[in-house]
């Protein structure tokens, strides 16, 4: 499964695409060296290429496809409404019945609004948070991903060169250019560390709209906030007028009611995407009436005005709804039982091989290190340039023999894989860590 030196489809139309896309690509997470592969089909948990390669899916578009590819039901949703329209300057009764059945799987929701992707979820909880209490500064999980809102987005890339004290992480830029102001009204906190957090959410307390945290943030390791920690910023929102915020973009999937329900505490607001949209762009933004009242038209004064020309737009909601009706309670632990027995046989491959490696996750998700102990925190987990070079190798090996990953190395789980397609993919982590 090696690319040759012959001319492939794929080499003939990334020639072409860099003649019109940046790098020839419209998003860097697909891009491979010396070119991406373009795909030509999908089916349940197999991807074919434009050279009639196959491979298992683990990355399942960034853990957006929890049916895998080309599910029939969703495909015929969705064909249906197709015919009827794609997008309108009204409402529509999907758009409806579809925020129905998000409340009324998780408590905390009682109301909801759709857009168009994860980004826009987690930038609309931070202007809904800001217009409820009128305060600018926003706290997050050092290394985390949210997105590509300039607050959002600060410290997602930090290393030791700028990184700071452990107990007061500095906020660094993503992009060139991000505007001094927007770093200095975010706080970064250390994900899991109970006291130097409060500590640095204490000296910020008048200024903070809202905490942000993802329960099982992918860029810091696929480490599980764990309960201690999750309560602790519940208790220290309430006491300080200060909106709590889930980023569920990625861990909705972890539970019928998101990663939530594994904790006894409801965020005020929860930013949603990937899953929800059934293999079409989507992003929402759920949570208590008092709080999404921010956005509601009818008042006299709107704190937050919101729209989007493709939000709720019916084929996401469409899609949408069917893929989460068929995500119901059996399914959700059906997956996440596979989730599981995925984590032992990768711990299986990596003892076997003997290679120095571990592993983190929860649920259907998993993420392989190249370190001996299971990382912690953002820097446990980070990697130097050695480290990201052998587990790009160990990606890439995975990619020639049959198996696609994100580029961390990390695997999300579809409805559409069985033991089958898990054990092998244990076999072929094994041969791989063994050449490296």
């Amino acid at each position: 499964m090696n690319k040759t030196t012959e001319t492939t489809r794929s080499q003939e139309l990334y020639e072409e695409a860099c003649q019109v896309l940046p790098g020839g690509v419209s998003r860097n997470t697909i891009f491979r060296r010396p070119y991406p592969d373009y795909a030509d089909y999908g089916s349940g948990c197999f991807v074919t290429d434009v050279q009639g390669i196959q491979r298992v899916d683990f990355a399942n578009n960034m853990c957006s496809l929890i049916h895998g590819h080309a599910n029939p039901a969703i495909v015929r949703a969705v064909t249906q409404q197709l015919e009827r329209g794609t997008s309108f300057t009204l409402a529509t009764e999907v758009e409806l019945r579809f925020a129905q059945q998000l409340c009324s799987r998780s408590p905390g929701f009682d109301k909801i609004r759709f857009m168009n992707s994860g980004t826009e979820a987690v930038m609309a909880a931070i202007k809904a948070a800001r217009a409820y209490n009128g305060k600018p500064m926003i706290a997050k999980t050092e290394g985390a991903y949210h997105g590509t809102y300039d607050y959002a987005e600060v410290s997602q890339q930090s290393g030791p060169s700028n990184w700071g004290d452990a107990a007061h992480p500095n906020a660094t830029p993503v992009s060139l250019g991000t505007p001094t102001g927007a770093l200095d009204d975010v706080v970064v906190y250390p994900f899991n560390d109970i006291d130097r957090t409060l500590a640095l959410l204490d000296r910020n307390a008048r200024q903070l709209a809202c905490v942000i945290v993802d329960p099982l943030p992918h860029r810091v390791g696929f480490i599980p906030a764990s309960n201690e920690f999750v309560d602790a910023l519940r208790t220290w929102t309430t006491e300080n007028d200060c909106l709590l915020v889930f980023d569920e973009v990625i861990t909705y999937r972890l539970g019928f009611s998101g990663a939530q329900e594994h904790y006894g505490v409801e965020a005020d607001l929860t930013s949603l995407g990937k899953i929800i949209g059934g293999g079409f762009p989507v992003g929402a933004l759920a949570g208590k009436n008092e709080f999404m009242a921010t956005l509601d038209p009818t008042q006299k004064i709107i704190p937050f005005p919101h729209s989007g020309t493709f939000s709720a737009n019916p084929i996401t909601m469409t899609a949408g709804k069917a893929a989460m009706e068929a995500f119901d309670r059996e399914a959700v632990n059906k997956l996440n039982a596979l989730g599981v027995r995925a984590r032992e046989l990768i711990n299986e491959a990596i003892s076997n091989s003997g290679a120095v490696a571990s592993v983190t996750g929860a649920g259907s998700l998993f993420r392989i290190h190249l370190k001996e102990q299971p990382p912690t925190d953002y820097r446990s987990a980070y990697q130097d340039a050695v480290g990201a070079a052998r587990t790009h190798q160990l990606v890439n090996y995975l990619y020639d023999n049959g198996f696609m990953m994100m580029h961390t190395c990390s695997g999300a789980l579809s409805t559409a894989m069985t033991d089958r397609e898990i054990e092998q993919f244990a076999e072929t982590l094994e041969s791989g860590l063994r050449q490296i």
